[in-house]
Formats: structure tokens, sequence, C-alpha cells
């Protein structure tokens, strides 16, 4: 029972002792943010989730309390064809987000020039698996929403509050 014991909490004392820490969001150079964004923004909920999780910086609900402002201006998804089959039937399709965003001070100046952001993933189909197929892609468009969420806070960290445009 002891051997058990010890070789059950062997992996668990080498990766505490080596430093590992599990995944999170950095903190900000900012004491408050406020997200602006259109209603029901995914990437903007996101966001937020996250930055909720930091417990460094305080989100605020408007933005003449807030240090800095992100303005997410546009979050687009798009579903293309890529290939049909000899039938004419849909083997595969790119699926895209495109989502546009600025960092702005409390008095309206540019702490960094707008970006935007494109991500694309590719999905074969088969219209046999509508279900699973539906569901996948719902799957990729949230991997796609992390991924920019997570860039979008990547750039405010190497932002310098009271520093124009970079």
């Amino acid at each position: 029972m002891n051997r058990r014991l010890f070789l059950a909490a062997l992996p668990a004392a080498l990766v505490a002792g080596c430093g590992f820490q599990l995944r999170r969001v950095a903190d900000l150079p900012f004491a408050s943010l406020y997200v602006e964004a259109t209603p029901g923004s995914v990437v903007a909920q996101r966001i937020r989730s996250l930055l909720t999780a930091n417990k460094q910086t305080r989100l605020v609900a408007t933005a003449d309390e807030a240090e800095a402002v992100l303005k997410i201006t546009r979050e687009e998804r798009t579903r293309v064809i890529l290939s049909l089959s000899g039938a004419g039937r849909v083997t595969e399709y790119r699926l895209g987000l495109r989502l546009s965003y600025s960092v702005n001070d409390k008095a309206g100046l540019d702490l960094a020039a707008p970006e935007t952001i494109e991500l694309t993933r590719d999905i074969t189909y088969d219209d046999t698996k509508v279900l699973a197929k539906g569901a996948e892609e719902q799957l990729l468009y949230r991997d796609m929403d992390d991924n920019a969420a997570l860039r979008i806070l990547r750039r405010l960290q190497n932002l310098k509050p009271g520093i124009g445009a970079s």
C-alpha cells in the first residue's frame, strides 16, 4: 500500500519541484480596463472572463472609469467552400474569424496602433454526418475565439501606459 502511494505521489512531487505552473494570463500594465464591443461578441466575453480570473486588472462598467479602453470594432465569421466532390457536393470548408481592435487611454489617445487578426481553420464535410460536423465547426470557432482573445491579451501585456501608438 505504501509503495503505491509513493509511486502515485512521486510525479506530483517532481512536477511541483521543477517550478511547473498552469498557463494563466500575465498581469496587464493597467489597473482598470473597459472592453467595448458589440453585444454578443464572443471574443469580448472570453477576454472578460480571462481578466476576471486574473484579479489584477479590474474591469469597469464605463470608459470614463478605465485607465485603458479596448475597442473591438469588428468581429466577423466566414465559411467558404474549399472543394466539391465530382457529384457537386461540398467536401471541405474554410472557416474564418476576422477581428479588428484598438486600445486607447482614457483621453482617447491610441496606446497601440489598430490591429486586425485573421484566423482560419479548414474542415472536411460529409453530409451524412451533419450533426457531428456541426459540432466540429462550433469547436473550431470556439478555438479561434480563444486564440484571438489570448493574442489580444498578450498585446495588452506589452503596452506601456502613457506612451503613444507603437
